[in-house]
């Protein structure tokens, strides 16, 4: 998924129950879908958008057909993208603001559960019209569809309160870390752990699982004593937790997130960038950061498939 900013914390201020939180591990596993909206999600209601009618012009004839545009989403990774506490409305920072995208283009967005590494390839076949799930843009992803850029984060570690077991993220051999699947942070702790081995100490065990709640709730049971992840993802988590897990060093390795489209539709991907740069200039963009608490990734200029390193 995503890599954050270097020297910024998210602070997210919206809290769920411990109930949300299991119901959000659920997300993974089912197939059930919803419109974005942001009912039983953050503090305030969406802002309001009207289509704008030049933008709707852009929109590829066969989404327009039916005025739905499909979006494959990991809805286990909150607070970006997650099952509500009435266990099937999708919710969630990325869902609101990508909801608020698809009206201005004249379009309803309806958000569809599935996992996370199946998501891009759904989208390559035409399962999904679109795939918004946190995704960090690399050039791995860039050869497959297109992405347009819309968020920044970073990586960010946790481990239990108070860290009993001294876990450096820097020298984290022969530990136990949780990670989700197919994101780059699986890429982050495989490194460390080569360079552990290289330098000839035990490599770091990487459990990997399939939803980023199941992750986070490995760390809380001590299965495994730390884990890394998006920023805006695990500040949201230690929240969720209730005071067992507290945030571990700075947030590394900022990149944009981006959402995708098919490889073959880059003006499309262009129709929804401007749709973002006018909910920039609109105001509607900020609010919808403000109220999840995830203002500190915004970014000025959405761009089609822009350079990363």
């Amino acid at each position: 998924m995503l890599v954050r900013t270097p020297t910024r914390r998210t602070a997210v201020t919206a809290v769920l129950t411990t109930a949300v939180f299991a119901l959000a591990g659920c997300g993974g596993d089912t197939s059930s879908s919803a419109t974005g909206g942001a009912a039983g999600s953050s503090a305030s209601p969406l802002p309001s958008v009207s289509a704008d009618d030049a933008l709707a012009a852009r929109v590829p004839d066969s989404i327009a057909a039916d005025g739905v545009l499909s979006v494959g989403s990991d809805t286990t990774y909150a607070p970006s993208e997650f099952i509500a506490e009435d266990g099937s409305t999708i919710v969630g920072f990325d869902v609101d603001l990508f909801t608020l995208v698809a009206q201005k283009l004249g379009l309803e967005a309806e958000f569809t559960t599935a996992p996370f590494d199946s998501i891009i390839a759904g989208v390559g076949s035409g399962k999904y019209e679109a795939g918004v799930s946190s995704f960090t843009i690399n050039p791995e992803r860039l050869a497959q569809v297109n992405m347009v850029s819309y968020y920044a984060a970073g990586t960010q570690w946790s481990t239990k309160k108070g860290n009993p077991e001294g876990v450096d993220p820097e020298n984290a051999c022969g530990l136990a870390i949780a990670v989700q699947k197919a994101t780059v942070q699986v890429d982050d702790v495989t490194a460390r752990s080569r360079a552990c081995t290289d330098a000839g100490k035990p490599a770091i065990t990487i459990d990997q699982y399939e939803a980023q709640s199941d992750a986070t709730a490995a760390v809380v049971s001590g299965k495994d004593v730390a884990g890394l992840a998006d920023s805006p993802v695990m500040a949201y988590a230690v929240q969720q937790t209730n005071g067992q897990l507290e945030l571990l060093g700075d947030v590394y390795d900022a990149a944009p997130y981006g959402y995708v489209v098919p490889k073959d539709q880059t003006e499309f991907a262009q129709a929804i960038a401007d749709a973002v740069q006018a909910l920039i200039a609109d105001g509607s963009y900020e609010k919808v950061l403000e109220n999840w608490g995830v203002l500190d990734g915004a970014i000025p200029d959405p761009t089609v498939n822009p350079t990363v390193g």
